[in-house]
């Protein structure tokens, strides 16, 4: 059972974080080499409460499990450094709009070799949306999970053509609590919102956007239309996860996608 919400899914944390004090991770690059950063979390007004002491036998259960989640993530990524290839986690809630900010993203990055992994509980409607903006995509179902986990990412591999000097995109399920704590052998983490949201999300979900490397925020050109205030967005963010950067960005006008774009190839 997933230690984060109880959803049955047989896989507990993976990312390697240490709450509270600030943390930092280790990951490897498309180019093979690793990169350990720390985002300075005891900086900002919010200490994510202990959780209560687990029953030792769920303990031991749950510690095996997060052993077997790491060992495949930590496979997951040496393959990807093999090929050099980039690998992206994006995270999200439900509608902030990563996939139609993917399918712009493809667009843009033609010439480059790119892949999706698409993340959802049921349907293939988002893989079907990726394929037909020209990219191979595999399509995962989680059934009553709610998140990827790194085994999953490793089948999905198997059905990807190799991505030499590319990106592979893995957009997880929309839920701003589990994907959080799984990792799953990605080079960097993306946390997408959209001003629809609202300004507090970074305040109500602080790991999910204290773990980022980059939060990108999207439909920015429904501000106008909004009783949204965009710097107090920003600001919270920078409450939670002080140093990480943001990109605000509309794939329907195009506003800040070069710059979005831009991010990406220099990883």
């Amino acid at each position: 059972m997933c230690a984060t919400c109880g959803c049955g899914v047989d896989v507990v944390h993976t990312h390697d974080h240490a709450h509270g004090e600030g943390h930092t991770h280790d990951h490897a690059h498309g180019d093979g080499h690793t990169h350990d950063h720390a985002h300075a979390v005891a900086s900002a007004p919010f200490v994510l409460a202990p959780e209560p002491p687990l029953p030792s036998r769920r303990l031991r259960l749950e510690r095996d499990l997060l052993a077997l989640n790491d060992s495949v993530a930590a496979a997951n990524r040496l393959a990807l450094a093999r090929q050099r290839t980039l690998a992206l986690n994006l995270m999200s809630s439900p509608g902030a709009g990563k996939t139609t900010l993917l399918v712009a993203t493809l667009r843009r990055l033609e010439g480059t070799p790119v892949g999706v992994i698409e993340g959802d509980q049921a349907t293939s409607l988002d893989a079907d949306r990726i394929r037909a903006a020209g990219a191979p995509a595999v399509q995962v179902n989680t059934g009553a999970g709610c998140h990827l986990e790194a085994g999953m990412v490793a089948r999905a591999l198997e059905r990807l053509p190799p991505l030499p000097d590319g990106v592979l995109f893995i957009e997880n399920v929309g839920n701003l609590v589990c994907p959080a704590a799984f990792d799953l052998g990605e080079g960097r983490r993306v946390v997408v919102v959209s001003v629809t949201e609202g300004e507090d999300k970074p305040l109500k979900y602080p790991a999910m956007f204290a773990g980022a490397d980059l939060v990108v925020v999207t439909k920015v050109d429904l501000l106008p239309h909004l009783d949204v205030d965009l710097p107090l967005l920003v600001a919270n963010l920078d409450r939670v996860a002080p140093g990480v950067p943001h990109l605000p960005v509309s794939a329907r006008t195009g506003q800040g996608m070069d710059a979005w774009c831009a991010w990406i190839l220099a990883r």
